[in-house]
């Protein structure tokens, strides 16, 4: 078994859909480092072969991964060689697409980047209602909004919400659960007003209080004790409103994002359809 290997990631656009094929694959072997090295816009034959030199020359016959969502044919042979292990995406998948399709395939590299003026301007949109709905502001707003991300404070309730307007083009609010709610034990109107769309994002109290202690350390907000009630406090208010429970624990920023948009209903639906409190 290999302790270690270099992996690459090229493509003739930006690169992430290699980067996050490879890595979805490479993750499920932890026992093996990775040195991983992205080459986004390979466009012509000089940039291709100056990068196949490169990359041989920095793994010195160690036989490389290559990922590679280059569209040219004749760009991705430069990489077709026996010094490396090479993983082209569209000769694995795009080749036999064409067959099941009976249709051939554009064959335009990074078609997906090419969005519509209305698309843009509903991810924009999102965007900015995101931030303008950050950390429990305007909440007499909050009918506007396609998710309410509710949680005690440092749950992850802003990068989610922010995950989720940049890159689903959801219109997020978030709404933190301070102790004045906690030991009263209640929401706010507008959230309760639109709780349909509300999550309740929680995690473990040893995750919140080392979160919290790096912010503000031996503090009564970061102790052990005072993450357990809160988080108790709020899972105990989003049960009975029946509010849909999603924990950060353990889980990247996009795991979380795509639970609650599956929690909500959101993933079957386009971001765009307005829906109804």
């Amino acid at each position: 078994m290999w302790s270690s290997k270099d992996v690459y990631y090229i493509s003739d656009s930006t690169g992430i859909l290699a980067t996050n094929l490879g890595q979805a694959l490479l993750c499920q072997f932890p026992e093996i480092n990775f040195h991983e090295e992205k080459f986004p816009f390979v466009l012509n034959m000089e940039e291709a072969r100056k990068t196949m030199d490169y990359i041989l020359k920095q793994s010195s016959g160690r036989r490389p991964l290559i990922f590679s969502t280059i569209m040219n044919k004749e760009l991705r042979q430069v990489f077709d060689s026996p010094e490396v292990e090479l993983f082209d995406a569209f000769e694995i998948f795009l080749e036999r697409l064409e067959g099941c399709l009976e249709a051939k395939a554009l064959g335009v590299p990074g078609f997906s980047r090419h969005i519509d003026n209305l698309t843009m301007a509903k991810r924009v949109e999102a965007i900015h209602f995101c931030l303008e709905h950050d950390d429990g502001v305007k909440t007499h707003e909050l009918d506007e909004a396609d998710v309410i991300v509710l949680g005690v404070s440092r749950s992850g309730k802003t990068p989610v919400s922010v995950y989720l307007a940049t890159q689903m083009g959801l219109k997020a609010a978030n709404f933190p659960l301070t102790s004045e709610y906690l030991k009263e034990y209640r929401l706010p109107d507008g959230v309760l007003q639109n709780k349909k769309r509300a999550i309740g994002l929680t995690t473990t109290p040893e995750m919140l209080h080392n979160m919290r202690e790096k912010r503000y350390a031996d503090s009564t907000y970061a102790k052990l004790n005072t993450c357990v009630e809160e988080i108790a406090t709020a899972e105990t208010l989003f049960r009975e409103h029946h509010i849909p429970i999603v924990s950060s624990a353990g889980k990247s920023i996009e795991e979380i994002a795509t639970q609650v948009s599956q929690e909500l209903g959101l993933s079957k639906k386009p971001a765009s359809l307005p829906r109804k409190p």
